[in-house]
């Protein structure tokens, strides 16, 4: 009987050190650093078991052992749930980590830049060719999601904010639109219940068009404000706004980019050399600083400014000043 007892003793001690190996391999094999040395992208694509994932990282060399992995999914079944998509492997992230991610889809963050100061039609150019993006819009889907919006100005020009999107691979064209969409619905809201009263706009639509123009005519960031004074001083005083700019956007197409003497006297919508006010829809797409200038206009006396070749302006409050700066920055004619 102590034989006995003696065996199954010697019997169970070689089990559970059997088992203590097992486990320890299977806890090296979770634990073992992504052999890379930059980031990597994985594409799990649906459908795939994750037996297949775990003989994909090993023939890549990223992470080995598949064989140990394999019997870690019969430990912790949970594991095995990994969700289709992509998914960043950086390097020495442990493979725990990876798989984490995997389960609970945390896939890969792209981020999509919409530049400030371009057009609509720029911005739908960009999105429908971002390789990481589905679905693009034709012209004429984007018309229809602008009429199911039922905005103000009856087009999407400058109602999507400038900015960065962080997105994943996949992402429709359309969910990019109305992020920016909602992104600029929502600055648009802070501001307009902050304005000051002296503001010379009767919606918040109104100072969207203004921004769309000061993000046009700036060229150094920190003049936005004094540009943004300049045109709210001639629109409280119904001088026209005389800004190139808008001239352009009206020509559309056809501008091929020297404006002329022609140009500014022929009558659009958009220009702004003959129309009193603010054009009919803002010209580009606007950051959140040209938002916050529109809003926010330096208080100045000037109702002039003219580039001075570098990026800059010089600002005037006279128009005999103007023509004074317009001579030696433009013509080159210094008195």
């Amino acid at each position: 009987m102590k034989t006995v007892v003696i065996a199954l003793l010697l019997l169970l001690s070689a089990s559970l050190l059997s088992i203590l190996a097992i486990s320890q391999q299977v806890s090296l094999a979770l634990t073992q650093t992504a052999q890379i040395t930059k980031p990597e992208t994985l594409h799990l694509k649906s459908g795939t078991a994750v037996y297949n994932l775990f003989g994909q990282l090993d023939s890549g060399g990223i992470y080995t052992n598949s064989v140990w992995l394999k019997i870690a999914i019969r430990f912790n079944p949970d594991l095995g749930n990994v969700k289709a998509g992509h998914y960043e492997i950086l390097p020495n992230m442990s493979l725990s980590a990876l798989l984490d991610n995997m389960v609970r889809a945390d896939e890969k963050q792209i981020l999509v830049s919409l530049v400030e100061g371009l057009t609509l039609s720029q911005w739908m150019i960009q999105l429908n060719n971002t390789p990481f993006l589905t679905s693009p819009l034709s012209h004429s889907e984007l018309i229809e999601w602008s009429k199911s919006k039922q905005i103000q100005g009856g087009t999407f020009e400058g109602w999507l904010l400038a900015d960065s999107y962080a997105v994943t691979y996949g992402t429709p064209v359309i969910d990019v639109l109305e992020r920016a969409h909602l992104a600029m619905q929502k600055e648009l809201a802070k501001l307009w219940a902050n304005r000051s009263i002296e503001l010379p706009y009767r919606s918040e639509y109104e100072a969207l068009i203004l921004a769309s123009i000061i993000e046009k005519e700036t060229g150094v960031p920190s003049e936005r404000p004094h540009i943004a004074g300049v045109f709210v001083n001639r629109l409280n005083a119904n001088m026209r706004l005389q800004t190139d700019p808008t001239v352009i956007y009206g020509i559309g197409d056809d501008f091929d980019g020297n404006l002329t003497r022609k140009h500014l006297r022929t009558p659009t919508d958009y220009n702004t050399y003959v129309i009193k006010g603010l054009p009919p829809t803002p010209i580009a797409m606007t950051s959140r600083a040209s938002l916050f200038a529109a809003f926010n206009p330096l208080l100045t006396d000037d109702f002039y400014f003219v580039a001075k070749g570098d990026g800059t302006h010089y600002f005037s409050a006279t128009l005999e000043q103007h023509n004074r700066a317009v001579r030696e920055y433009q013509l080159g004619l210094k008195e």
